[in-house]
């Protein structure tokens, strides 16, 4: 594997280094003296000479075992002056072996029943917390639309097509309701505008008082906007946790357009490549839009923005939180070779799923990840896969015999697949059912389990 090579510059009695964070293995120093007096670097008991200004040299380091390691001058009075500063050293990820393909269930278990078709582009489908009568099936192009009792309904639940930009991935991605939603009538979308590369806003929408069946566009409020590097890589899911706070998915936003691949996904100072975890409902103080719940895990870490619960990530496109144990499942769509899913247990924030150093378990010789985490399971772009679209555990109690098992499939393939995530190695089955370009999955108040399709499509899954 490649050295991590960082750079060092002297000037001003301080010492400017590219990465505060490197795996363990070998590192090279480019360190240069920019500054009017000689200096030399040392970290680890190693030390360059000393450099007169304008010089540099080349210093590799073999970081062997995780820590904390200091790096000073050695100048007399240089390292109280302030020449000094702390590198952090953090594990390698275990490569593990690619997941097998594994047997199916038998072809009599489910079957799809069409619900509904000539939708534009639908990318999710939800319903309020207990309303077993309604669900809202979410199109890209920045319309909500309303099914009731089997019924569309005339009148959009949300109609914003004249603020979002609807392209091959930008648009309206995400749909969450408040917990409160019966008695508040809050509910949140993701969306992107039409400003710059198309920014993400996260918006809280109120319930229409005079048409309690949709949305008042004129309650808008603006929780949390992100600028966005280029204009793919959104991510775009949003769903309250049983904790009551909201997660928010969001990709690295940019796919190496304008940036090199994974370029936001390591940096703690923006929400790019990241699950953030706010809570918009109880704002402090008044007026703010949003407050941090104080145990994320990066609440008062200086240079990190408090709001990220969870970094690493490429597009985590869709993820799904079992209500039952709290755990959270992400489809992290990959680069080049691979498709992952990762955990994240319940109430464990801070985890690194090293993105762009590792696709999947697969090392990409790039940059270093602190401690990252390897996923879930994996598979390989292989007999057709392309990307990952995560679903939810199956917990509709119609399907005794498949409760706790994950459900997913891949856009390309449209194979709906059946995990069971308490294995380990994590098992796997297919449900030898199929969904033509399938954009992702939605989950109704009583558990059942929809597929959507990029032709307009909308399935439930059902028994036999």
């Amino acid at each position: 594997m490649e050295p991590v090579k960082l750079t060092v510059k002297a000037s001003e009695f301080r010492f400017a280094v590219s990465k505060s964070r490197v795996a363990v293995g070998s590192t090279v120093f480019a360190v240069r003296n920019g500054d009017s007096v000689v200096h030399d670097f040392v970290v680890a008991g190693r030390r360059t000479r000393i450099l007169q200004p304008g010089e540099q040299q080349s210093l590799k380091v073999i970081f062997k075992k995780p820590g904390r390691y200091v790096y000073f001058c050695s100048v007399p009075g240089h390292r109280n002056a302030g020449m000094k500063g702390l590198l952090t050293v953090g594990k390698k990820l275990a490569v593990l072996p690619p997941v097998p393909v594994a047997p199916k269930i038998s072809g009599d278990t489910a079957r799809l029943t069409l619900v509904g078709s000539g939708f534009g582009r639908p990318v999710l489908l939800a319903s309020p917390p207990g309303d077993t009568r309604r669900q809202m099936v979410v199109e890209q192009s920045g319309r909500i639309q309303t099914m009731l009792d089997g019924k569309l309904l005339a009148a959009p639940f949300l109609d914003i097509r004249d603020l979002v930009t609807n392209l091959n991935e930008p648009g309206l991605l995400g749909l969450a309701f408040a917990p409160d939603w019966a008695s508040s009538g809050r509910a949140y979308v993701v969306y992107n505008d039409r400003v710059g590369n198309y920014n993400l806003n996260l918006v809280e929408y109120r319930r229409n008082p005079v048409n309690p069946e949709t949305l008042d566009p004129g309650s808008a409020r603006l929780v949390l906007a992100i600028e966005k590097p280029y204009e793919n890589h959104n991510g775009g899911m949003i769903a309250f946790g049983p904790d009551g706070y909201l997660y928010w998915s969001v990709g690295d936003g940019d796919s190496g357009v304008h940036h090199v691949p994974g370029a936001f996904a390591q940096t703690l100072d923006d929400r790019l490549g990241s699950i953030l975890r706010i809570d918009p409902l109880h704002p402090v103080p008044y007026g703010a839009p949003y407050s941090v719940p104080a145990d994320n895990p990066f609440v008062g870490v200086a240079g990190a923005l408090p709001e990220i619960w969870a970094y690493g990530l490429r597009n985590p496109w869709r993820f799904w939180i079992d209500p039952r144990i709290g755990d959270m499942f992400i489809g992290d769509v990959g680069y080049s070779d691979r498709e992952e899913v990762d955990r994240i247990p319940a109430g464990k924030g801070g985890l690194n799923f090293g993105w762009p150093c590792f696709e999947g378990t697969l090392s990409r010789n790039t940059g270093s990840c602190l401690e990252p985490v390897a996923p879930l399971f994996e598979y390989q772009h292989a007999a057709g896969n392309c990307s990952i679209i995560a679903g939810p555990v199956m917990r509709d109690p119609r399907f005794p015999t498949l409760q706790g098992l994950l459900a997913w499939a891949d856009f390309c393939t449209g194979v709906i697949n059946l995990s069971d995530v308490s294995a380990a190695p994590v098992a796997h089955s297919s449900l030898q059912l199929n969904v033509p370009e399938v954009t992702s999955f939605g989950l109704d108040a009583q558990g059942r389990i929809y597929v959507m399709s990029l032709r307009g499509d909308v399935y439930r899954l059902d028994p036999q």
